[in-house]
């Protein structure tokens, strides 16, 4: 997962109304990890699949912004879950740790 660039949320949430849903909800919940690059958004997908998700948008360039690179799956109770590669970008933390 990569923390994202400034301005740019690390956690999003999505309306139907939003410019990425596009007018259609993609399913109960949409979450989308940032990856290191594309080939990171690619071993997301084949693992995904291994895994048992199912396919909702093969790896490759979206419309949303040039250098958007993601994939789409859906988990057994029909989340979308994307791998996002935005473009090269300096990272804001290492990564993020949750503790309870």
């Amino acid at each position: 997962m990569r923390p994202s660039t400034p301005g740019r949320p690390e956690l999003r949430a999505a309306a139907e109304l939003s410019q990425a849903a596009q007018g259609h909800l993609t399913g109960r919940h949409h979450l989308a990890f940032q990856a290191r690059d594309r080939k990171m958004v690619e071993a997301f997908y084949r693992a995904g699949l291994e895994a048992g998700g199912r396919d909702n948008g093969k790896p490759g360039e979206r419309p949303y912004h040039p250098g958007y690179y993601a994939a789409f799956l859906l988990d057994p109770d029909g989340n979308n879950i994307e791998a996002v590669f935005h473009g090269e970008a300096k990272r804001s933390a290492e990564s993020v740790v949750v503790t309870f």
